[in-house]
């Protein structure tokens, strides 16, 4: 196979076309004079991602798309027909849409802590100090207060781990604001339990 691209032909995987379906069009390519697969981004994607922008774990493959094997199927296919395979990466993309993407979910719960904090670009000493060592993110409809009367910020707890749910966002609550909501919460239901 050629070291270099001489001529690619790009395909959009998605999960109704992933990888064995790639490996299929091979011969084809092949006959056309072709060098390289060109392939949208393959890295674990968000659920039922249709284009692969949206990675929410840069270590796997994505499964709907056939997963490691179907990677490798197609890989090996791609070789014994003489082609090489140029990959659309995407390291500055990722979704950031719930506990699908784990690096993003620790960075929310840990802040500047986060093991992960350094491989994204979040301002942690903004000139204003209150917003200091914070993320935010943009999703509320209308002002915080107004929001919290309405009663549309729903706290939940799962397990050892408390959540924030904004209609359709999740986001974790970091361990360091536990004590403060929980105290309230004890207050408000007389309970030593919560304290």
């Amino acid at each position: 196979m050629p070291a270099e691209p001489r001529a690619t032909y790009r395909v959009q995987l998605h999960a109704g076309f992933g990888f064995d379906d790639a490996a299929a069009l091979a011969g084809y390519l092949a006959d056309l004079g072709i060098s390289h697969l060109y392939s949208s981004p393959y890295l674990q994607a968000a659920p039922g991602s249709t284009h692969g922008y949206d990675v929410v774990d840069p270590t796997r493959v994505n499964e709907e798309l056939g997963g490691a094997a179907g990677h490798e199927r197609l890989g090996s296919i791609l070789g014994r027909h003489g082609l090489g395979q140029v990959l659309d990466i995407v390291p500055n993309h990722m979704a950031i849409t719930g506990p699908e993407n784990p690096w993003w979910w620790d960075v929310l719960e840990n802040g500047p802590s986060s093991l992960y904090a350094p491989y994204f670009d979040v301002a942690w000493d903004p000139p204003e100090s209150h917003l200091r060592n914070l993320v935010l993110i943009p999703v509320l409809g209308d002002h915080y207060g107004r929001v919290l009367e309405a009663g549309e910020l729903c706290l939940a707890r799962d397990g050892g781990n408390f959540t924030i749910r904004y209609y359709d966002h999740l986001l974790p609550v970091a361990p360091r604001s536990l004590d403060r909501l929980l105290d309230a919460a004890a207050v408000r239901a007389s309970s030593d339990d919560l304290a």
